[in-house]
């Protein structure tokens, strides 16, 4: 294709865009609508293999399907069979803004409060392409795939996303190995041929890595699989640990979606950087702690006997001696109102028993606390029965672990009454308690919540 050459009696080639194999990129001037456009040409040649084929007709097929002021608009598509060869056209609209790439090369630099502009409306763009139906998988986001315009200031300016040529509809994912994205960028399991919605996080997240450190992802050093790139940007520690989370190798460890990302971006909560710590098991806790790749588990012992089982043993047995004087009357009575007794009864008999199974629990019961990939749980066992305290919830909804302290808080009698320590493990706007009633020491609550929050690689707060 030659410059001032005309496609489809209509297209003006103007320059050339890129050249790929079989591919070609031009900036065309369409006559019609005196507007510049963006022309992709896929030519049958002897480069041409069917996946480059296929990947050409779905992005032709996406763009037609999308409408977003951040996204190419899809314009035209068409055969094509001149002297240059047969094949097919997709035109698209002109974004008239450079490349980050193309900006980084002229020495354009990023501070931190710029990418997190960059950030948030890159995300917002995922969260449009990862919510249609079914979701848009870009699967190649990088520097060079990222416009930016106007810039003003602080304001990073105007974000455009382009190039789905290797984008994938998530419910089309079959058992072919389709290996696409660019190397530094592509998250592990992209590797496999698969692509989920958080592989776009994982792109996102290296792209800001270099922009912020100035180093390609491939050059940076690993530790543990992830990419190694603190001690290459000077960020603050929340938003360190949030690009960290953004590129776990692990899709369980990643954020699950770009609105869970954002969230955690726009609310960010206080980090206690307990890694320079790093707190141990004390030498005489009792408390079992199994950790793997997929499965950590906790296990609490029973707390035995101590001084204040004492007023608990005292109040249930004059509780529940009440009770036997009221059911021995209630029975006595039975057809001259004793039923009523009974009834009336009912829930006085229900704490009663809470309390010895408080009683029995405190002496000989243990706590379960499970996460795994998929939920987690948290469970009471007494004399070898499991009952949980609520239902096993997703994994995908703890959003962060709270460490908090001794307080005290007004109480119906004398005062103030103290609230022990515990660790919070929220769900949104709920939460699992680990610890509390004074059932684990300072230093064991100190182990525990950074071995959760290192496990699930979340901030405590």
């Amino acid at each position: 294709m030659n410059i001032n050459e005309i496609i489809k009696q209509r297209y003006l080639i103007q320059k050339q865009l890129g050249l790929r194999d079989s591919q070609q990129t031009f900036l065309a001037f369409d006559q019609q609508t005196q507007k510049l456009v963006v022309i992709k040409l896929l030519f049958f040649n002897q480069h041409l293999n069917w996946e480059t084929f296929k990947l050409f007709e779905r992005e032709a097929k996406t763009l037609q399907a999308l409408s977003h002021p951040a996204i190419p608009q899809y314009l035209d598509y068409f055969e094509i069979d001149d002297n240059n060869g047969k094949g097919f056209a997709l035109v698209q609209s002109y974004l008239d803004a450079p490349s980050i790439e193309a900006q980084i090369n002229e020495g354009r630099t990023f501070i931190e409060e710029e990418l997190k502009q960059l950030a948030i409306a890159i995300l917002h763009i995922l969260d449009y392409l990862h919510t249609q139906h079914p979701p848009i998988i870009h699967r190649d986001l990088k520097p060079s795939n990222i416009l930016l315009s106007n810039r003003s200031g602080h304001q990073v300016g105007q974000v455009y996303l382009v190039d789905f040529g290797s984008v994938q509809a998530a419910a089309n994912q079959g058992n072919t190995l389709t290996i696409v994205g660019t190397y530094g960028y592509m998250p592990p399991e992209q590797f496999g041929g698969r692509a989920v919605q958080a592989s776009d996080l994982y792109s996102l997240g290296a792209t800001l890595i270099y922009l912020a450190s100035g180093q390609h992802p491939a050059d940076l050093p690993q530790k543990d699989l992830r990419l190694d790139f603190e001690s290459s940007v000077n960020l603050s520690p929340q938003f360190t640990r949030w690009l960290r989370k953004m590129i776990q190798p692990s899709l369980e460890k990643r954020f699950s979606s770009a609105k869970v990302a954002i969230n955690a971006l726009l609310e960010p909560v206080a980090i206690v950087e307990t890694q320079s710590l790093n707190p141990t098991k004390p030498f005489d806790s009792r408390v079992q702690l199994s950790k793997k790749d997929d499965v950590l588990e906790i296990f609490l012992p029973p707390q035995g006997f101590h001084l204040g089982l004492i007023t608990l043993i005292l109040f249930a047995t004059f509780w529940n001696g009440f009770l036997i004087f009221w059911y021995s009357s209630a029975f006595t009575t039975w057809t001259s109102g004793g039923w009523f007794m009974a009834i009336f009864a009912t829930g006085h008999l229900c704490v009663g028993l809470w309390l010895i199974l408080r009683i029995f629990f405190t002496l000989f019961g243990h706590t379960h606390l499970r996460i795994d990939s998929e939920q987690i749980s948290l469970k009471n066992r007494l004399f070898g029965i499991d009952y949980p305290f609520s239902k096993p919830k997703s994994r995908q909804r703890i959003s962060k672990i709270e460490r908090t302290q001794i307080y005290y808080q007004e109480g119906s009698e004398n005062g103030y009454v103290k609230v022990h320590p515990e660790i919070k493990i929220w769900m949104g706007t709920k939460y699992l308690s680990l610890g509390n009633d004074d059932q684990l020491s300072e230093p064991e609550l100190d182990w525990l919540t950074f071995e959760l929050s290192d496990w699930l690689d979340l901030p405590i707060s």
